[in-house]
């Protein structure tokens, strides 16, 4: 199997492209959810944010305050390196284990949803195929301020505080242009899909597991051999 990094930017439509993708079969994973599930209370990452930023990052019940650890780490590279240092790792090892039951249960490829896949370039090296929903900047400053009911300076405000698309789209493998009708963008998904599935980028992963597999059982069966020769 080979693993998709999708990516969007905020209004541009990456939630329904998503939603495409998974009535279509497909696995994904969704990396934010992943973030907020390992620092959760009984976790090693929860234990290491308490013991580097202390207890006032804690909420009543025990989970992380996620606003007061922000807030501890805005204009800090330092204190923001030593939480990536703490959370990544296990981010990776939740992803892997994640991606190894959808390889089991025999997906050619498994999406993860990725909102700084470009940004932080940290599981770049892990993807196969990246892709973008994209959609033009007017498009996007449109559907901002009537979905979330804002004025065009807080708009324009919140999409300056991302990487533009238009980088995004020239870093990635596959763009999806989200700027039209719904349906057209929908058309491009599934077609998309077709691609990835008719890739064979899967077999040299799925091969090597069965070579492996195939060698350990010949190898059992000789010990059992060798060690219960008259049974």
């Amino acid at each position: 199997m080979f693993l998709v990094g999708l990516t969007g930017g905020i209004a541009s439509g990456k939630s329904s492209v998503i939603q495409v993708f998974q009535q279509l079969g497909c696995a994904v994973i969704d990396v934010d959810v992943m973030a907020r599930h390992v620092v959760q209370p009984g976790y090693p990452a929860h234990r290491r944010i308490v013991e580097a930023f202390g207890t006032e990052v804690l909420l009543e019940n025990g989970d992380i305050n996620r606003k007061v650890l922000g807030d501890l780490i805005f204009n800090q590279p330092d204190r923001r390196q030593l939480l990536n240092t703490i959370t990544h790792p296990e981010i990776r090892k939740e992803m892997m284990k994640e991606t190894f039951k959808y390889f089991l249960r025999g997906y050619r490829y498994v999406i993860l949803d990725i909102p700084l896949l470009f940004e932080t370039k940290k599981l770049l090296k892990y993807m196969k195929h990246t892709v973008v929903v994209y959609c033009d900047r007017d498009t996007q400053l449109a559907r901002l301020m009537r979905r979330n009911s804002l004025n065009r300076k807080d708009a324009e405000a919140r999409i300056n505080a991302q990487l533009p698309l238009t980088d995004k789209a020239r870093m990635a493998r596959h763009v999806l242009d989200n700027s039209g009708e719904w349906s057209v963008t929908k058309r491009q998904v599934i077609l998309l899909h077709a691609e990835l599935e008719r890739s064979l980028e899967y077999l040299p992963l799925r091969l090597g597991v069965l070579t492996g597999l195939a060698a350990i059982a010949s190898l059992l069966y000789l010990l059992t051999r060798y060690l219960l020769p008259y049974a």
